[in-house]
């Protein structure tokens, strides 16, 4: 098995030792420990004495061994074999061997209790296996930070007595709603800032989910959704890291497989009906991943659809925002301009360089040349990165030239 076929197996099976470790014995941060003790131990032995028949039973017993072994340091013994004591009051009795607890471990993860900062780094840590320094290195904040958030989310889970095992039924759509957030957001991240790498493991995660809940619409439909996005990665920006508009990207660099998947989803999802806001943005996304070209996007259908999710999360400034673009490309730019004005109030967005960017191309289209300049020059001086602001300063001078 080469390196990285290795390295995918151990990513894979983390959060289910993971979970099956903690159900057994309690004591999540302990076992977490011993679980990534686990994970080191399997990647030095197998590459030379081959993957054992049953690689998760060798993990979960080596990792339950190495958790004895903590618990019975002296250092701790006392207070941890007390909270084991604990923690096993509320216990399940062990179930069968081939239990998989990776959804329990990421609904213990994303627990409303707490903040999405924490639940996005107490996800990655503990279900996708990233290394604290990997996760502060995505978030771009020192490691010592991201060890107190993760050790700070660690430490409300236990104080919690939250037990290891599936929410009350009138709790778990919230459970659930917050794991599909939590996987949303990372993505998101991911995706805005080019780290292909945090990107796939949302994906990989949200795949986990979907196999463990294939008939959740709005499961399939935020697989959808990160799907049919990523599938535009190698497109979006240019040499020097400069963005480029989805009507300008070369198509035949999209990922037409994950574009295939993507809509085969989101397609079944609908048929459900009753479709939830992430269904109604993968059907959006399918509307502009599917035609050969962009002048054959169905805009009428597209603006229809953030009507729908309007309804759904009528305060979200970002849907309000590209429902104004849609409705610019439906009934033209002067419809558009009018919804933009009102956003322009929404301090939520009111500073944000997307808000100006929309603007200007909307003015560029109405033929208002120099107020698109202004509206392009103040979009390069509120954008985050230098690239995305010399794109905007070369849209502003470009829209004067035409």
């Amino acid at each position: 098995m080469s390196e990285q076929k290795l390295e995918d197996l151990l990513r894979a099976l983390a959060p289910q030792v993971l979970g099956a470790v903690v159900r057994r014995y309690g004591h999540f941060d302990a076992a977490q420990d011993a679980t990534q003790e686990a994970l080191i131990a399997a990647a030095a032995q197998w590459p030379a004495e081959g993957i054992p028949d049953s690689p998760r039973a060798w993990l979960i017993r080596v990792a339950s061994r190495k958790l004895t072994d903590l618990l019975r340091s002296e250092q701790a013994r006392a207070a941890r074999e007390a909270a084991v004591a604990r923690e096993r009051e509320w216990h399940p009795p062990p179930a069968a061997a081939d239990q998989d607890d990776s959804l329990i471990l990421l609904l213990m993860c994303c627990h409303p209790a707490l903040a999405p900062a924490a639940q996005i780094a107490l996800t990655l840590r503990a279900v996708g296996g990233l290394t604290t320094g990997e996760i502060a290195r995505a978030f771009l904040i020192p490691e010592e930070t991201m060890t107190r958030r993760i050790s700070r989310a660690k430490q409300r889970v236990r104080d919690s007595g939250v037990p290891f095992a599936m929410p009350a039924e009138p709790e778990y759509p919230r459970r659930i709603a917050a794991v599909l957030r939590v996987l949303y957001l990372i993505f998101t991240e991911g995706y805005a800032s080019t780290r292909a790498d945090l990107a796939a493991e949302a994906i990989r995660l949200t795949r986990m989910v979907h196999r463990l809940l294939p008939a959740d619409g709005e499961v399939a439909g935020l697989l959808a959704l990160q799907l049919l996005t990523d599938a535009r990665r190698q497109a979006r920006t240019g040499p020097g890291g400069e963005p480029i508009p989805l009507a300008e990207q070369d198509r035949g660099r999209w990922n037409a497989a994950y574009i295939a998947e993507g809509v085969a989803l989101i397609t079944a999802a609908l048929r459900g009906g009753r479709p939830g806001p992430y269904q109604l943005q993968a059907a959006i996304a399918a509307l502009h991943d599917e035609p050969p070209t962009a002048k054959d996007t169905d805009w009428p259908q597209i603006t229809a659809l953030y009507e729908l999710l309007l309804q759904a999360d009528p305060d979200n400034p970002v849907v309000k925002l590209n429902h104004a673009v849609a409705v610019a490309m439906t009934d033209g730019p002067r419809a558009g301009l009018a919804l933009l004005e009102a956003l322009g109030s929404d301090r939520r967005i009111s500073a944000d360089h997307r808000l100006f960017t929309a603007r200007a191309h909307l003015l560029e289209m109405a033929g208002q040349a120099q107020a698109a300049r202004d509206a392009y020059l103040a979009a390069a001086d509120r954008a985050p990165a230098l690239a995305q602001q010399r794109y905007l300063r070369a849209r502003a001078s470009a829209s004067i030239r035409r």
